[in-house]
């Protein structure tokens, strides 16, 4: 792979990590009128249980795209070192 490639995976990577932090704050948003409107206690449950699931989801995303990142970084420094050598 090329130096370019690995640049413009970071860049990807980066806007992937700041579309899953929007999604996970919509989510969060959208389920706490969920709970604010719920009309029995079993459905706030319910509601609070799911608002939790889905920020741990974004959360374990997040995360994996913060390891891709860094495993981009490290090619890409590696890709440069390479190219040094020729």
């Amino acid at each position: 792979m090329s130096v370019e490639y690995y640049r413009k995976r970071l860049i990807d990577l980066r806007s992937d990590v700041a579309k899953e932090r929007e999604a996970k704050k919509k989510d969060n948003e959208r389920y706490a009128g969920y709970v604010k409107n719920a009309s029995s206690p079993s459905s706030k449950a319910s509601y609070r249980k799911q608002k939790i699931d889905h920020a741990a989801s974004h959360d374990r995303r997040i995360e994996s795209l913060k390891r891709e990142i860094e495993s981009a970084k490290a090619s890409l420094a590696r890709e440069r070192e390479r190219a040094k050598k020729k």
